[in-house]
């Protein structure tokens, strides 16, 4: 199946963000956005009664009846003091209900990206940088977080204001209304020009910051070898080109938002000019007022300072309203930029999972019969539902069989080719050849990290695609070349490998492993706490620590992917003697360039370019004079 997503177009994302967030706060959402309308209406409404309160200071100031007047126009100035005092409260709602909703949603995506990361098929790692995957939790979720606690309550509040001062102002004047709504036209086309100027750059910043990000991360993690190859000159000629992409982008994107903003202002400033001109050439004039008022009222009046005066103010009040919303326009582009990132994440194909076949805790009868059983036997078997409603239980052995398999990571390009081979519950399998031969790949395919393209492994004569991955890989046991240990004690990563483990198993495991001696040693003991992958330790230590995580498993396949490569020969022989009591009764798939690792394998396996082409004991193979004779002789003239 094709993982590769679709662009969205734009607007898609920023579509299904909104549906998402009403959806998660179906009834605060209604609530804030009442708020945010009624905050909006109440900051409109006060120019009419500032429109009356001038118009009865005009009418009392002539009749000099100021006992009447405060009796008129006290009342308005009271609504007026309440019209404010209830668009303060709302605000306070609003703003606190926000703050909630932003930091819940933005919890909530955070969760959903974890979650469906654990789903991901390690492919999905292979082939994206992990700081690019890094960015998406930080960068681009930020993004989402400017535009719900910001720009969507702005763009709502600022429609209701827009919609409120226009109706207002239709109801005192439509000569002058008419003025506005032209030098609104001319304020929509260069938001126009200039937001999609702007939203296009956003969009190519948040790829560029992953890029950045991804880079920094891969150079964090290999600065030892850049600094002992004396790389810096050409790794900083690598960031320079990345940065210098940022920045371009984000300096356009930038450009062109920053640059709106002045452009309506001064655009409103003459407005705001032309009106009053206007305004004041038909109040010379006597020129009829033609507005909804006059309308409804069925007479005609004319333009008096009473009517310019706060139309002036709501034409100011205007023009800022659509400044505010064109200034949206960089956190809309942003989020778009942002959600789309994190939904490409959330739209990948999971790891799929069709396996029906379960391990269980397994009672063992004296006849030899399986039942399963909900305490923990110590014991396990498969259990395998048929189509007819029966139940067979198989005991989980570690027989494993890989019966011509051919696998490729990219199609067309064949890695390995016709694998065969057996692996008896107790045995020792070793694989050894050259760099990228295919040893760790056929540990791969065991684990079903990924998929066979052709063939079959049998598991317990099982086939590998029926049984659950999950139980499938609990009953494995994994030791890598590259180590990694979490935050947290060395008591803690040793239970890693088994989560209900008491304290003296996992003693008893590191003993094992042979990590015990220096565990001790350590300033806590087993309570030491280990950071940043335990860089407090040596890489051996680290490496014994792994084993020991796995021996706490206790799985009856293990595989151990160059387990001891990172080993002093002093640590080596007490890993190995560690290594085989682990391995006792086990099935163990090794993988190792230091053969003297694998000299007491049942069968060593010699990969070529992803076929087998010897097998044998290492005796067999000495006699054979063949590929293993030349490495292992090879390896002793190097030493």
């Amino acid at each position: 199946m094709n993982n590769k997503m679709k662009r969205p177009p734009i607007g898609g994302g920023l579509k299904r963000l909104i549906s998402m967030l009403i959806q998660s706060y179906p009834v605060l959402i209604p609530v804030t956005a009442v708020c945010i309308i009624l905050s909006s209406i109440t900051n409109a409404l006060p120019a009419v009664f500032q429109q009356k309160i001038i118009a009865d200071i005009e009418t009392y100031w002539q009749s000099g009846d100021w006992s009447a007047a405060s009796k008129v126009i006290m009342p308005k100035v009271f609504i007026l003091m309440g019209l404010y005092l209830m668009s303060l409260i709302s605000i306070i709602l609003y703003t606190q209900f926000m703050a909630y909703i932003t930091q819940g949603f933005l919890s909530k995506m955070r969760l959903a990206m974890f979650e469906k990361m654990q789903n991901l098929p390690i492919r999905y790692f292979d082939t994206n940088k992990h700081g690019d995957i890094m960015s998406r939790y930080t960068n681009d979720i930020d993004t989402l977080r400017q535009l719900i606690s910001q720009a969507l309550p702005t763009l709502l509040q600022t429609i209701i204001l827009i919609i409120a001062v226009m109706s207002i102002m239709l109801y005192y004047s439509i000569w002058l209304t008419v003025v506005v709504l032209i030098g609104v036209t001319g304020i929509m086309f260069v938001s126009k020009r200039a937001g999609g100027g702007s939203a296009k750059y956003f969009i190519r910043q948040q790829k560029s910051l992953g890029k950045v990000e991804g880079f920094i991360q891969e150079m964090m993690n290999g600065q030892k070898v850049v600094k002992v190859f004396n790389h810096e000159n050409h790794c900083r000629e690598d960031f320079d080109r990345l940065n210098e992409e940022l920045y371009n982008d984000g300096f356009r994107a930038n450009a062109y938002a920053n640059i709106l903003g002045p452009i309506i202002q001064n655009i409103g400033n003459i407005l705001y000019v032309l009106l009053a001109v206007i305004g004041g050439a038909l109040l010379l004039a006597h020129v009829p007022n033609i507005g909804l008022s006059a309308l409804f009222a069925g007479s005609l009046g004319l333009v008096t300072i009473d009517i310019l005066i706060p139309f002036l103010n709501m034409a100011k009040q205007f023009t800022g309203n659509v400044n505010q919303l064109a200034q949206q326009v960089n956190s809309v582009a942003m989020a778009i930029a942002g959600a789309e990132r994190i939904f490409s994440m959330i739209d990948q194909q999971p790891e799929t999972d069709d396996g029906y076949v379960t391990l269980v805790n397994a009672s063992y009868g004296e006849d030899g019969s399986i039942t399963e059983s909900k305490k923990h036997t110590g014991r396990w078997a498969w259990k395998h539902p048929h189509g007819d409603g029966t139940l067979t239980y198989t005991p989980l052995e570690g027989n494993v069989q890989l019966l011509d398999v051919d696998f490729a990571y990219e199609e067309g390009k064949t890695v390995l080719h016709n694998i065969s081979l057996t692996a008896k519950p107790g045995e020792k399998i070793a694989f050894v050849g050259a760099t990228g031969a295919g040893k760790t790949t056929i540990t791969n395919l065991l684990n079903r990290f990924y998929d066979i393209e052709d063939g079959k492994i049998r598991y317990d004569n099982i086939n590998i695609n029926k049984i659950r991955k999950s139980d499938l890989r609990q009953s494995l046991g994994l030791v890598l070349q590259e180590t990694n240990l979490f935050t947290g004690t060395v008591m803690d990563n040793i239970r890693y490998g088994k989560l209900d483990a008491t304290d003296d198993e996992c003693r008893t495991a590191a003993k094992l492993a042979g990590a015990d001696d220096f565990i001790t040693r350590l300033p806590d003991g087993y309570d030491t706490l280990l950071e940043n992958n335990g860089e407090n330790l040596s890489q051996g230590q680290r490496q014994l620590i792994a084993i020991a995580r796995a021996a706490v498993a206790d799985p009856p396949v293990m595989i151990m992917d160059e387990a001891t490569s990172s080993i002093d020969t002093h640590t080596e022989q007490i890993v190995q003697r560690g290594m085989d009591k682990l391995m006792e009764g086990r099935t163990v798939f090794v993988i190792a360039h230091r053969l003297s690792t694998v000299k007491n394998s049942d069968v060593i396996m010699v990969l070529d370019h992803g076929r087998i082409i010897e097998r044998g004991t290492h005796d067999q193979l000495i006699e054979q004079q063949g590929q293993y004779y030349k490495l292992y002789t090879g390896a002793f003239e190097l030493e």
